[in-house]
């Protein structure tokens, strides 16, 4: 049976343009109920039970499928995914309409009707002929298909019946409207509260559900102005009224927050609970800008924690007008958020708030990110919750609730324990860390495996050269490798030669989609998530020493100033002569004695790799500095037993220097031939603004920070010298890395020229090829290589502008998240650290708040927050000067990159947000200092230039921009506890 529509088009040409669109139905379409008789074909697929093996429902006296409109299953997916439910019927209707407004529910969706146990069967209505029906004149699309999810329910009522069978077809929906409708046809129908509530022991089931609202005890107080509807929302925005924007709390201030607009240049401050408006970090925000007279600035008062109880209905906000009202700071466009245009929630991890309210079902739930307001939820399960991590989403948030209102999702295991702490960290920060799939398995090559002749024939045969990689202690991936040899003319043959993971990964493979998809490998202290399994990172891809490995290779001629006189690239055949670690490779270096050919390779690849990054220097390049620590791991326990400064070799620099030298050739290769879509990384240069903590740090110590250019902002932090504070550059050097905008990749094609410019590294144009075992871009930017020259054909989706400018922002959202979650395991790692201990260590003010110094301990690369005034019983007082941002006691004064010995110790009061408390040893201050508890505090490291570094794996060059190609990784291997 075939219906058809007409439709007239006419164009701006005033042609008319006739489109006829054919719509096929069929009779033959099974029910997929094994009751049934009438339908052909019915033995095709069977997937409905025909006994009563439904859940027993006190609702339901009747064996009975469920069908489920399309908000069900945007709702409550957290229940469906629960193995319990069964024999449920999904709609071609709602099906569409799940993928068209729910990626991340579709999947589920598809995931639980693969699994043949749950009995979800697809029916596709909209091909059946007696289930499609047409939209009628004036009818929405929605109520179009309400009206055929009520159809497709009575037929199938009508046809078991027909077939004799007494199971009936329950609809589910939580739409007012169309129940009552449901049930003037005749149809059976429940909400999904009243069916889960009506099933035996649905407890836990019942703290699942999804709630859009229910009584927050508010006695109908509005803690918050209302939302502008949608239609008000667009007018004001496309008249210019309201500006839309990404909103950011800020993690020093829960009643601050910044909204980023697009196309003006500084962003939007938000400050007050009222103004906040119910806004969540991430959510896409409306927002009016206030007359300039009701600016504002940004509070110096340290706020992380919202020390109220739920029914105290204290006004935090009057707390903020009083520092508001005595602020001197120059003050910033400020505006107030009256619409949500987009939420960006998601489930979050966390623990329950203490209670000791018995028989209590409403609980406050406390989220693992403090820049996530706390969450109410019901549960009848809070004696076995209360002591567990577990997961929480977001429903609504009513004007009549402080908190948001959500509902339970899961547990993950118990509070403190080391794996349930990991897999928060990785929950947290989206990353991707399930099994390989046994799709992508089948996409690896079979074991045995070894390079054949064809290979060979394919590639230029490099064995004969003396190449050796250099690495940090235990690494097993080895994605790089280097040779220099002199040539007959005086010059030299330098290479570096990287994994041809390509090789391996085919475009529009299972293993292609899942290393595209993790993008990143992510280190945590004591574990990875590997981008591509293990066979292929620490096995066939790695360029082990005395291995045959395939590799892609970029070969230099440089002149004895390391000048570039020709640059080749070929895939080639290598076999390392030796794999070595940092140190390893500079006594190598340092022993005159070792004239072999490894240790003049590497001699005359350090000599020329200092001349390179002098010259990068003197062009502008950025030394910039963070805190790096690396953490010696108990191989039994993973717990961290012992922490140590990162030290650096001539080494670490050499390799790094040619790791940048290849990146920069080949983003001159790939740009020239494919000058559209190549793939690149950039450094923006910060806005001026992004400077004035720097600069202001710097006045106060007597000198003038100049950032007009990079390279004039390089110049000014080599001059910052103190004689009596060796530490005192390094600091300035860790706040210029706070000023940096975030390096990113980017499509060629998507940007101008003058815009490729990474302002960290001073040079116009850049990209990632050199660790393609943890980095998916660069196994793209293999791919156009190779296309380059001739070694590997195109396919349409490597020229594809936009898939692959879509594909970059997931590249630069999953580095992002890669290094945030890299960091909170360094925080997890150093509290397990500091459990059961107090210690005096020796530290810098690094900034003074009007209620806070924060303190970087430079021996742990640790940060944390002193207090001050923080207890009214306190007999001293602490002032704050506004001027010169400085705290005074008595003849004390503090001021930034000031020296301070201060007690650590790890308060574990708080069991969500454990924290490191720092008091203060020297200078002594009567009645505030402690006792100190050690004789003798550790000597300070000095660390002048530390990179970027992760565990047991290589990081990106500068700190900032994440594009250190060669960073050091702490791969010590395991050491047993000494006893």
């Amino acid at each position: 049976m075939l219906t058809t529509k007409v439709f007239f088009r006419k164009t701006k040409g005033g042609n008319v343009f006739k489109t006829v669109r054919e719509h096929y139905l069929r009779d033959d379409i099974h029910c997929g109920s094994k009751a049934c008789d009438k339908c052909l074909y019915r033995h095709r697929n069977v997937i409905l039970d025909d006994e009563d093996s439904s859940v027993k429902s006190s609702k339901l006296s009747y064996p009975y499928y469920l069908l489920l409109d399309t908000n069900i299953i945007l709702d409550q997916i957290d229940i469906l995914e629960e193995n319990i439910i069964c024999n449920v019927i999904i709609l071609q209707t709602v099906l569409e309409e799940v993928k068209h407004r729910s990626s991340t529910v579709y999947k589920k969706l598809k995931d639980i009707i693969a699994d043949t146990h749950r009995k979800f069967y697809i029916f596709v209505n909209e091909h059946h002929k007696e289930t499609y029906i047409e939209r009628n004149p004036g009818e929405s699309a929605n109520d179009r298909n309400d009206r055929a999810i009520r159809v497709a329910t009575k037929w199938y009522n009508t046809h078991l019946n027909l077939s004799g069978c007494k199971t009936k077809t329950v609809l589910l929906t939580d739409d007012v409207h169309n129940r009552e409708l449901a049930e003037k046809e005749g149809i059976p129908v429940l909400s999904m509260e009243d069916y889960i509530v009506s099933l035996e022991n649905s407890g836990f089931l019942a703290d699942k559900l999804c709630k859009k609202s229910y009584s927050a005890n508010s006695d109908g107080q509005a803690f918050f102005p209302c939302h502008l509807t949608p239609s008000e929302l667009h007018d004001g925005i496309k008249n210019g009224k309201l500006l839309q924007g990404t909103f950011a709390i800020s993690r020093e201030n829960f009643l601050e927050g910044f909204v980023n607009v697009e196309g003006v240049e500084k962003q939007i401050f938000i400050q007050g609970r009222s103004n906040l408006n119910r806004a969540v970090d991430g959510d896409t925000v409306a927002i009016e800008l206030l007359a300039e007279d009701q600016w504002s600035s940004p509070s110096d008062i340290v706020l992380q924690d919202e020390e109220v109880a739920d029914d105290d209905v204290i006004e935090t906000d009057k707390v903020l007008d009083k520092i508001i009202s005595s602020s001197k700071m120059q003050k910033t466009p400020t505006g107030k958020i009256v619409g949500i245009i987009r939420r960006n929630w998601r489930q979050y991890c966390g623990i329950l708030q203490p209670s000791n309210i018995e028989g209590n079902v409403r609980h406050l739930f406390v989220p693992a990110e403090r820049k996530i307001p706390k969450i109410r939820i019901e549960t009848r399960q809070y004696t076995v919750l209360s002591k567990q991590r577990i997961i929480v989403a977001i429903d609504s948030w009513p004007r009549n609730s402080r908190y948001p209102l959500g509902h339970f999702v899961r547990a993950l295991g118990a509070i403190g324990d080391k794996a349930t702490e990991n897999e928060v960290i990785l929950l947290e920060h989206d990353v991707p860390h399930s099994r390989f799939s046994d799709a992508v398995l089948s996409s690896l090559p079979k074991m045995p495996w070894s390079i054949t002749d064809g290979d060979i024939e394919q590639r230029e045969d490099l064995r004969h050269l003396d190449i050796c990689s250099v690495d940090p202690p235990g690494c097993t991936d080895i994605d790089d490798a280097l040779h220099c040899r002199k040539l007959p003319n005086g010059n030299f043959e330098v290479g570096v030669h990287i994994a041809d993971v390509t090789h391996f990964i085919r475009p529009g493979t299972a293993l292609d989609k899942e290393a595209a998809l993790r993008a990143t490998t992510v280190y945590l202290v004591d574990t990875r998530i590997q981008m591509i399994p293990e066979l292929l990172s620490t096995n066939l891809c790695s360029l082990r020493g005395n291995v045959e490995r395939l590799a892609f290779s970029c070969i230099w001629e440089l002149d004895k100033d390391a000048n570039v006189i020709n640059t080749r690239y070929c895939k080639s055949v290598i076999c390392s002569r030796a794999a070595m670690t940092y140190d390893e490779a500079q006594l190598k270096i340092d022993d005159a004695s070792q004239q072999d050919s490894i240790a003049i390779s590497l001699r005359n690849l350090n000599s020329l790799a200092k001349k390179l990054k002098k010259r990068r220097l003197e062009n502008g390049a950025l030394v910039l500095a963070s805190p790096e620590i690396r953490f010696q791991v108990d191989s039994e326990t993973h717990d961290p037993i012992d922490v140590e400064a990162k030290k650096l070799r001539e080494t670490n620099s050499m390799v790094e220097e040619f790791m940048l030298l290849a990146n920069i050739s080949v983003a001159n290769k790939i740009v020239e031939e494919f000058p559209e879509c190549a793939v690149l990384r950039r450094h923006p240069e910060p806005p001026p603004a992004n400077f004035e903590p720097l600069i202001k740090a710097g006045k106060n110590q007597g000198f003038i920070i100049n950032t007009n250019t990079g390279k004039e902002l390089a110049e000014s932090l080599d001059k910052c010298h103190k004689a009596d504070n060796p530490y005192f550059n390094t600091m300035l050097r860790i706040l210029a890395t706070r000023c940096m905008m975030q390096a990113v990749y980017f499509i060629s094609g998507m940007h101008q020229p003058s815009e490729y410019f990474h302002y960290g590294l001073a040079c116009p144009i850049y990209t990632h090829f050199t660790s393609p075992i943890r980095r998916y871009a660069d196994i793209m930017v293999h791919r156009l290589l190779a296309v380059c020259i001739g070694a590997d054909a195109t396919y349409p989706n490597l020229l594809d502008k936009k898939k692959n400018h879509s594909l970059c922002h997931h590249l630069n959202y999953r580095n992002k998240m890669a290094q945030y979650a890299g960091r909170a395991s360094v925080a997890l790692n150093t509290h397990l650290f500091f459990r059961e201990k107090i210690q005096d260590e020796e530290g810098y003010i690094l900034f003074v708040r009007k209620n806070a110094l924060q303190i970087l301990i430079p021996k742990y690369g640790l940060e944390g927050t002193l207090y001050l005034n923080k207890n009214k019983t306190e007999s001293v007082e602490f002032k704050y000067n506004n001027e010169d941002h400085s705290q005074t006691c008595g003849n004390v004064v503090f001021r930034t990159f000031d020296p301070v010995i201060v007690q650590i110790s790890l308060d574990r009061s708080n069991v969500q947000h454990e924290k490191l408390l720092f008091k203060l040893v020297k200078p002594y201050i009567p009645g505030f200092s402690v006792p100190s508890v050690n004789t003798e505090c550790s000597a300070i490291m000095v660390v002048e230039n530390p990179k970027a570094e992760v565990p047991k794996r290589k990081m990106d060059v500068q700190k900032t921009s994440g594009d250190n190609p060669k960073s050091d990784g702490n791969k010590k291997k395991r050491k047993k506890r000494k006893n």
